[in-house]
């Protein structure tokens, strides 16, 4: 399993995602800079989080006219898999490879803590595999994180099984009203969406922070199953 990880100025999660896919899960990972546009025939490609270009104008606005990004696009019209986590996310659906906007959170507030995320019965290929119901809990680091779709894109979504994960409480109750769970606002308490397709998947709070044990505190390794189901099969 080859990885290509891209960097951007700004990127402060590569190298987390470097470690669980090479030092945990053995694959081939290596950052491709956002100059370059080989991609070196990667199986997955992965837009980690950060503060791309400082996030100025907008989140991921600049990001997605980087020379990298229409290598992605190619990538991921000829099927390839594309991961994005927080900042990634916000690239993705930037770039249009995504639906919908990631629009301040609810509150005006950065929000840096862990949450738990409930696993959804998805076509997206990083949970695919893993039981529906699932509970992640990992953190999250971010101050547009608040998910929004119109009524009509969030319907299809739906209806197409694009939610792949949402906002919940420790045991899994979604409630989208609920602050101490849904805390950026998020429509529909989503969390992470993936393409029709199901092969490009963007989420905001952080899997790759919650890998081991050791340091993945309240978390533990709870964010490894989708990595290892994808990275590690």
């Amino acid at each position: 399993m080859r990885v290509a990880v891209v960097v951007f100025p700004g990127t402060n999660c590569d190298q987390d995602v470097v470690h669980v896919s090479g030092k945990l899960l053995n694959a081939e990972a290596f950052p491709v800079w956002h100059r370059d546009t080989d991609l070196q025939k990667p199986d997955l490609v992965v837009l980690p989080g950060g503060f791309s270009y400082g996030d100025y104008l907008r989140t991921g606005a600049l990001a997605k006219l980087s020379p990298v990004m229409q290598a992605v696009k190619e990538f991921a019209g000829r099927g390839g898999k594309v991961l994005g986590i927080c900042n990634g996310f916000q690239i993705l659906c930037e770039s249009g490879l995504l639906p919908g906007a990631l629009l301040e959170n609810v509150g005006q507030r950065f929000l840096s803590r862990f949450v738990h995320i409930k696993t959804e019965k998805s076509v997206g290929f990083f949970t695919s595999g893993m039981e529906a119901g699932k509970v992640i809990t990992c953190p999250i680091a971010h101050f547009q994180g608040n998910y929004y779709a119109d009524p009509a894109t969030l319907a299809e979504l739906e209806a197409n099984g694009q939610v792949v994960f949402r906002y919940s409480d420790a045991s899994g109750a979604v409630s989208a009203a609920d602050r101490s769970s849904n805390v950026n606002g998020s429509c529909n308490a989503i969390a992470g969406v993936c393409n029709k397709e199901g092969n490009v998947v963007g989420l905001m709070p952080h899997p790759e922070r919650a890998v081991e044990s050791l340091t993945g505190f309240v978390g533990g390794d709870t964010g490894l199953e989708p990595f290892r189901r994808v990275v590690g099969a």
